[in-house]
């Protein structure tokens, strides 16, 4: 039996009480400031941490911020917007208007034990924050005022606490060293991917795109019209957040009633996000190599062609083929290809039988590199679902009869 069940046995046998987050201490307001503000009164050095979405913070010295809204106690972040999550910090700090964070004070509750429940509860907020928020997922105050919050014993918490911490910093050591191996390993691959889609002078012909195959720009749907069963889709988003080089299934389906006027990739054509945040990120390609058709969003083009649909997605990642790109991007706010511009980007055309070779090659090292069930990403994942499971099954009580 561990301390931590000693301690339970000995203090909270019939079960602890629940008590509502928003009666626990102070709920805070921020600050309204946008992501360029933050940018503009960055100081790496200044005293005053910002909090934004996401992992998005930026340091800024005293007075850059209305000091009403500095809050000097350690508290609990509540990240509310997208990707939901919580963050504890325990020096000056702020946050965007849209976030709230909470304080606690009470002599019977370690707020740190509080934080890490929290972090238990953070995917069915994820799901609630979906669930309500048409566009970005977004939580309101009531959902963590209202959350139900075990409260065992001081010295249960602080046992836990303890315990967690330890974990939590020998895991974060772990992962630094996994991740840094599997960066190692990604420039590594980079290096290699370039070398094998670098060919001699005179090797193979350099075609422009635009003679070699035609690009088809998709039509437009909506947030709204997406569903869980219907026409299988392509979102300019989700090729930089959920696919790989290649899909032969989609992570979303958008209304049947919409096909008259959609446009669709067929299976061999390569898929490419015309519009990104960056001149690096615009262009991001997917292989659509599933067994249907797929509709596609107004902010992608489709590629058809004749070639190996892999190779054409391998050789977009290429530095040969951003070099080409970068002079074709359109630099607003959102940066933005053009069918015109993709046109003109050659590209190399080695016979089929070594473009097959070729994406036999990278297919196996960026296996061991990006895919979730096999190498070092696989290790890091199962890493953080041991971490997760044994950190819920600390945090999980019975409650006391009322």
């Amino acid at each position: 039996m561990s301390r931590i069940d000693e301690l339970i046995g000995e203090l909270c046998p019939d079960g602890v009480q629940y008590k509502r987050l928003g009666d626990l201490g102070r709920r805070n307001k921020g600050t309204a400031i946008t992501a360029a503000q933050m940018k503009r009164i960055e100081k790496p050095d200044g005293p005053i941490r910002v909090f934004a979405g996401g992992q998005t913070v930026a340091n800024v010295a005293e007075g850059a911020v209305p000091d009403r809204h500095v809050v000097r106690v350690p508290s609990i972040i509540v990240k509310s917007r997208g990707h939901i999550g919580f963050a504890y910090y325990d020096q000056p700090f702020t946050h965007k208007a849209e976030l709230w964070s909470y304080s606690i004070s009470r002599d019977d509750v370690d707020q740190r034990f509080v934080y890490y429940y929290l972090l238990t509860r953070a995917k069915a907020l994820q799901e609630i924050a979906r669930a309500t928020s048409v566009k970005l997922p977004q939580l309101g105050v009531r959902d963590t005022d209202t959350l139900r919050i075990p409260i065992p014993p001081l010295e249960v918490q602080r046992e836990i606490v303890r315990v967690l911490d330890t974990f939590t910093e020998l895991e974060a050591e772990l992962e630094a060293e996994l991740e840094a191996e599997l960066e190692a390993r990604r420039r590594q691959y980079a290096h290699y991917r370039d070398a094998l889609l670098t060919f001699p002078e005179g090797g193979v012909r350099w075609v422009p795109m635009g003679e070699v195959g035609e690009f088809i720009r998709g039509r437009r749907f909506t947030k709204a019209d997406v569903v869980d069963d219907g026409i299988p889709s392509i979102h300019y988003g989700d090729i930089y957040t959920r696919y790989g080089v290649d899909a032969d299934e989609t992570v979303s389906h958008v209304r049947r009633d919409l096909a008259p006027r959609l446009r669709f990739a067929q299976p061999g054509d390569v898929v490419i996000a015309a519009v990104g945040e960056t001149v690096e990120d615009v262009g991001k390609a997917v292989a659509w190599l599933g067994d249907t058709d797929v509709a596609i969003h107004d902010d992608c083009f489709l590629y058809r062609h004749t070639m190996n649909a892999k190779y054409i997605s391998y050789y977009l990642q290429t530095a040969a083929f951003h070099s080409q790109k970068s002079s074709h991007v359109a630099r607003a706010k959102v940066k933005r290809l053009s069918a015109k511009g993709l046109a003109k980007i050659t590209i190399p055309i080695p016979p089929l039988e070594e473009q097959e070779r070729i994406v036999a090659i990278l297919d196996r090292f960026d296996a061991l590199v990006n895919d979730l069930s096999s190498g070092l990403p696989a290790e890091i994942a199962a890493r953080r679902k041991q971490y997760e499971y044994y950190r819920d099954r600390l945090l999980t009580f019975k409650e006391a009869a009322a």
